[in-house]
């Protein structure tokens, strides 16, 4: 759907990268590998977003970092459009809204890096979550978004332990109750 809208590939990834996470940074020279794509295609459209405002760059050492810029008006939208461009909205939509003792949910790996993957990894927080209504649920929204999802159940104490041992930077938060 997004390729229709956005004919740029490398727009796309920028975007997933930088618009899906706010929280990931990256420079030049480490997009390279990650998308696959030449220095140069990378650098216009670093550029592009630059002086559109959409991104915010600022100097570490020798190396020029970029990240979203979270002020911008049209932040929320395009993260919005990413979030159903993924799946990820009727995912919520679909498990969330359906379970009872749920107080967070979270989402890991490669898109929470913001790299388009065709797996959705989710830690769901809580305690007495039905394990057999949540796979339930979790097939149903395979089968509306064309994604598999691997997903885990936490308690608050396991999920305090990895953030002790990896920090927040491999999560973000979809949604808190």
């Amino acid at each position: 759907m997004l390729g229709t809208l956005i004919t740029s590939k490398t727009r796309i990834k920028l975007l997933l990268k930088f618009f899906l996470n706010s929280n990931n940074t990256a420079y030049l020279r480490s997009l390279e590998p990650e998308f696959g794509e030449s220095t140069n295609a990378i650098r216009q459209e670093l550029n592009r977003f630059e002086e559109a405002n959409l991104l915010v760059s600022l100097n570490e050492g020798n190396k020029k970092m970029y990240k979203a810029n979270t002020s911008h008006p049209l932040f929320p939208e395009i993260n919005a459009l990413l979030m159903k461009h993924i799946g990820l909205d009727k995912v919520i939509e679909k498990v969330v809204n359906k379970l009872g003792q749920l107080e967070e949910v979270y989402l890991v790996g490669e898109l929470a890096k913001g790299k388009n993957s065709q797996m959705i990894d989710l830690w769901f927080v809580g305690h007495e979550i039905d394990k057999k209504y949540l796979l339930d649920l979790i097939e149903k929204a395979e089968k509306m978004i064309h994604r598999k999802i691997r997903y885990i159940i936490l308690n608050h104490d396991e999920l305090k332990e990895f953030l002790k041992a990896n920090g927040k930077n491999e999560l973000l938060l979809l949604w808190k109750s």
